[in-house]
């Protein structure tokens, strides 16, 4: 029996109709749709999807077996994590054995700090695979606020806000336009950065950006605590053309 293909899918920042036609066309005509969630949760790439869904397709949910209850820097996360990534895959890899075709829908760009590479990784060799763009939610929260973020030959870094304090810093002194993702409990962290690189007063806050409940401010007027999909926007140098 022919083996499956395995369709890694990004679905985009938020927004259901910031799918990429063939995102679209490849869910709507899955014969199995894996996504990953929280215990007692849909799932966000699952919600923004929901649309294209259609009704009899078999819905696989990963749950992880944990989110922010243990630090990233523990063995025991590591450790949890990793045998996560194996079932799941192991999952993914007895159903395309038996010759079924598997969506597994990414928010976001998938390989882009994106959980459905790490299936990706484990199965790529064995199966046969695609993999679909999606609009990331770093542009999708910069067009949605309409903040030009490279201007020339702007260099832009993407910093995850879990690095130290002062490699934060050194990061936002080193380039032009800076993205800092992966907010949640680093908000403090990330102030600080901002103010000891002199980059305070061009950051953007954006929360959720491109869903019903969007919000964004500058980052000067934001509180102390962010949710999960928030990000933070430095806009590059704004040469004259």
């Amino acid at each position: 029996m022919a083996t499956g293909t395995l369709h890694v899918v990004g679905v985009g920042p938020g927004s259901p109709d910031l799918l990429t036609v063939r995102a679209a066309r490849l869910i709507e005509g899955a014969s199995v749709v894996a996504y990953f969630c929280r215990e007692g949760r849909k799932g966000h790439a699952r919600t923004i999807a929901e649309t294209y869904i259609t009704e009899g397709t078999h819905e696989l949910r990963l749950v992880y077996p944990f989110t922010t209850e243990i630090a990233v820097e523990d063995p025991d996360y590591q450790r949890g994590i990793q045998a996560f990534y194996d079932r799941s895959a192991q999952q993914l890899a007895d159903m395309l054995t038996q010759g079924q075709d598997v969506v597994v829908l990414c928010e976001g760009e998938p390989f882009l700090y994106g959980s459905a590479m790490y299936l990706f990784d484990r199965l790529k060799e064995q199966f046969a695979t695609s993999v679909v763009p999606g609009i990331a939610a770093m542009n999708g929260c910069w067009s949605q606020v309409q903040l030009p973020m490279t201007h020339g030959d702007d260099v832009l870094c993407v910093i995850p806000a879990t690095l130290p304090e002062a490699d934060l810093t050194r990061w936002l002194q080193q380039a032009d336009a800076a993205v800092i993702m992966k907010i949640g409990r680093n908000m403090s962290k990330v102030r600080n950065a901002l103010v000891q690189s002199g980059r305070m007063s061009d950051a953007r806050y954006v929360e959720r950006g491109t869903q019903p409940d969007s919000f964004s401010c500058p980052f000067e007027e934001c509180g102390e605590t962010a949710p999960y999909f928030s990000l933070v926007l430095v806009p590059g140098r704004k040469g004259i053309r």
